[in-house]
């Protein structure tokens, strides 16, 4: 095998376990090479650049600050490289956005390992990768644009505290966490309570829970 048919991966994750087990897995192939790895977003931006990969396996919650953000960053910079997205979270909370963004493809942790091996060959290959639950998701959308729920018009952000806030944090828990400011994130609240047509928190948790928005 040629240097230039190995695929060289980085990965982004904050959970050394996790880092360690996709590492064994892609141990496994003969094609594929662990060329770097970070545990939050501003290393996965500062340390890919040295990596020279072709994909990254980027987890979608880090600690430092939200995957998607890191996403739009790196894609700003390396347009051609293939990102495949990680998460805990269910497909069609996070994948349509991911997706929207520049990602390359969306997995979920709980995937098998022969997936993740053939994710990273077919976005290697400058293929888009989901899974057949997603596709469905997908085509469910199309022509339907007048009927996408409300949670849809917010920005990344603003889902985001949506999701934080209907998982019962403060505005200051949320602000400490993200590096924002408290009136930062109170914008982000009421902006998003206008865009959804909800008067208060327990309604937008009440939307979040009703929507499967939230484990």
């Amino acid at each position: 095998m040629t240097e230039k048919s190995i695929i060289k991966v980085f990965i982004a994750d904050d959970h050394a376990i996790v880092r360690e087990g996709l590492k064994q897995i892609l141990a496994e192939t003969r094609d594929i090479v662990v060329a770097g790895e970070a545990e939050n977003g501003l290393d996965a931006i500062k340390l890919f650049r040295k990596a020279g990969c072709q994909v990254m396996l980027l987890d979608i919650s880090l600690p430092d600050r939200n995957g998607i953000e890191v996403l739009k960053q790196i894609k700003k910079e390396k347009p051609e490289l293939a990102v495949l997205m990680l998460s805990m979270h269910r497909e069609d909370q996070y994948a349509l956005r991911a997706l929207k963004a520049g990602a390359a493809g969306y997995l979920t942790k709980q995937s098998a390992p022969k997936e993740l091996v053939n994710a990273i060959r077919q976005v290697a290959g400058g293929l888009k990768y989901i899974s057949a639950a997603l596709a469905q998701e997908l085509a469910n959308h199309v022509g339907d644009e007048h009927a996408a729920p409300l949670h849809e018009t917010l920005s990344d952000r603003e889902y985001q505290t949506l999701t934080m806030i209907a998982s019962g944090k403060t505005v200051g828990a949320i602000a400490r966490e993200l590096s924002l400011s408290v009136k930062t994130v109170s914008e982000y609240r009421a902006r998003l309570l206008v865009k959804m047509k909800l008067k208060n928190s327990a309604e937008l948790t009440h939307y979040a829970i009703k929507n499967q928005l939230i484990e």
